[in-house]
């Protein structure tokens, strides 16, 4: 398929995924309502909120996996560069893609969230941050290190639910059970990016100290992703034979 329409799904794909994920966060993770002379919690909480960006990858899967491969992460794409599962040629074009998708995908939450009475972007916006913008005040190090390992991880689990060997239409499946794991482990570290276009749609409204912040959000994942890539590559594909 022609490499524009793959770009087109990619987009679509990674505003889905900001707009379901990081919309969880800001409109539905805590919400009380009036129930009778008592106010009920009725918000999902954070583990609410990794179901959802979980969902967001495994519905996308099937629905444009076949057309682009269904990326949605800058750093999923170099991790796959890396391990040889896509051309390096395609990369820039997949990471514009995304990270266009990423801020529309924001954008449209902004507009729909500011509707609502007292909202205001200092609470973060789902915004990935780092010391005191760590939702549990994590310290830089340790969110990087915690950026690296789970976005390392991801990447072995698509790289090896994807392989040709593993059993044949499950890989959704794993890879959205994977990424809300991650985002169950990630969620008080970082509020959880892995994903550099995730991390940029928010932040280009929240501006300020999460624009200042971003460059983590795009380091760490890279590397993470990329080492992956290599690692399955060297370690886990299977020898070429005569």
């Amino acid at each position: 398929m022609h490499l524009s329409k793959r770009c087109a799904a990619e987009t679509i794909g990674t505003f889905w995924l900001v707009f379901g994920g990081c919309g969880s966060a800001v409109l539905a993770a805590s919400f009380s309502a009036p129930l009778g002379d008592t106010t009920t919690n009725l918000g999902i909480g954070f583990v609410g909120v990794a179901f959802a960006f979980g969902l967001t990858v495994l519905t996308m899967a099937y629905a444009i996996g076949h057309i682009s491969g269904c990326h949605l992460n800058p750093a999923v794409s170099a991790g796959l560069v890396a391990g040889g599962r896509f051309p390096m040629k395609e990369l820039l074009p997949y990471v514009v893609s995304q990270v266009v998708g990423g801020v529309a995908g924001a954008a449209a939450l902004y507009f729909i969230a500011s509707g609502k009475a007292g909202f205001s972007l200092a609470d973060g916006f789902a915004s990935n941050g780092y010391g005191e913008h760590s939702p549990a005040q994590y310290s830089l190090t340790a969110c990087l290190l915690a950026e690296v390992v789970l976005t390392f991880m991801f990447l072995m689990i698509i790289l090896g639910a994807t392989d040709r060997r593993a059993p044949a239409g499950f890989a959704p499946i794993a890879i959205g059970l994977g990424l809300t794991l991650i985002h169950l482990i990630g969620i008080p570290v970082t509020n959880l990016s892995v994903n550099p276009a995730r991390s940029t749609g928010p932040a280009v409204f929240v501006q300020g100290w999460a624009l200042t912040q971003l460059w983590l959000f795009w380091v760490a994942p890279v590397i993470g992703g990329t080492i992956a890539g290599f690692i399955y590559k060297f370690c886990f594909e299977p020898e070429e034979t005569a």
